[in-house]
């Protein structure tokens, strides 16, 4: 009786262990598949509510959007909601944009190869303090570099809904964010399924029929167009090279935030001598570098474009485009030129900062 009891005591023991290290691998793994997802707009007064939605994923696990409208702007709602898991491989949504008084039905799905190899993606969010800085390395989802997170992988799925049934999607990676895609919403014209998703607005944000009645007049926009969103989807053949005739100049990284809704992050060794590459026309550019140790040496600049002017110049240069960076060498004035052309910016503001990349001054000997 008491080896039974023993024997039955260390099968109990056994399985209560084994069921801790399956609950937590179970956790580790559930992290690794966890992304966010953001519903986005070019403006509030864009905004479109979800009805119906469903993330279609690999695995099938449910996902979905957001509770609520969209937010932030082209490509960045500035919210998070509950994390969801899975591969996503596309959406099945229908939503409700009050300006046009109009419900749409978006029925994608995503390019599984293409998906399959962003997985495998991590892109840099700062420097690799264990070896050299890689643009993307393939660590897959959910890790962490040693030293510090020096990789970001997949972390958000973001949609941007324009007028007339545009939607944009992007992955986010950190520091990085990829367009994915262009895709067509279908106005809902089915009386039964207009009621439908009618019915369900209403009740779940608790509108009243007036209220409704009242938001097509308050908020329709009669003219509203998604070709401004469109034409910033315009890509060149181009590439930043930054130079100054200070013998001690340093680069070390580059921020490129597009008209489109992408972004990309670039550090040495590569920032300096990116590759040419089809981009987006640029919003906003930082740039960082180093002429000594002292504060007065240690400067970023921002620089910020107009749409129009940097487009039209852009289809002037020809192709392949060097947008030749030129920092003064007492760090105080910084111009631009699209091969050789002066390039007219809305303004590039300079300002010192204080950090430590590898190669700083900080960091090695003069």
């Amino acid at each position: 009786m008491t080896v039974n009891r023993i024997v039955y005591g260390l099968r109990g023991i056994v399985c209560f262990v084994l069921c801790i290290h399956l609950t937590q691998c179970q956790k580790m793994n559930d992290k690794k598949m966890a992304f966010h997802v953001e519903i986005s707009h070019p403006d509030n007064k864009y905004q479109i509510t979800p009805v119906f939605d469903k993330i279609k994923t690999l695995e099938g696990t449910h996902a979905g959007l957001p509770y609520g409208s969209s937010s932030g702007s082209w490509g960045d709602s500035g919210s998070v909601w509950t994390e969801q898991y899975g591969t996503p491989i596309g959406a099945d949504i229908t939503y409700y944009a009050d300006y046009e008084n109009v419900y749409y039905h978006l029925d994608i799905d995503f390019p599984v190869d293409t998906i399959s190899d962003y997985m495998e993606r991590a892109y840099s969010r700062k420097e690799d303090k264990q070896g050299e800085t890689k643009e993307y390395r393939r660590l897959g989802r959910g890790f962490e570099s040693g030293g510090g997170k020096a990789y970001d992988s997949f972390s958000t799925l973001v949609f941007g809904f324009a007028p007339k049934g545009m939607v944009v999607v992007w992955l986010n990676f950190g520091n990085t964010r990829i367009e994915l895609g262009r895709y067509q919403a279908k106005q809902v014209t089915d009386p039964a399924e207009i009621t439908k998703a009618k019915e369900k607005y209403m009740r779940v944000y608790r509108i009243s029929p007036e209220r409704y009645k009242e938001s097509q007049q308050e908020y329709f926009i009669p003219d509203a167009s998604p070709k401004q969103w469109d034409d910033y989807r315009q890509r060149y053949h181009w590439r930043p090279v930054v130079s100054s005739v200070n013998p001690k100049f340093r680069l070390f990284e580059i921020l490129n935030y597009t008209y489109n809704g992408e972004k990309e992050g670039a550090l040495r060794p590569w920032v300096l001598n990116m590759p040419y590459k089809e981009r987006a026309i640029p919003q906003e550019m930082v740039f960082t570098w180093e002429t000594g140790k002292e504060k007065q040496e240690q400067r970023n600049a921002r620089a910020f474009f107009d749409w129009e002017k940097t487009n039209e110049a852009f289809k002037k240069a020809g192709s392949p485009i060097d947008m030749q960076v030129k920092i003064a060498a007492d760090n105080q004035t910084v111009e631009i030129l699209l091969n050789g052309k002066l390039l007219e910016t809305d303004s590039i503001r300079i300002y010192q900062w204080s950090g430590n990349y590898k190669e700083s001054y900080k960091s090695t000997k003069d």
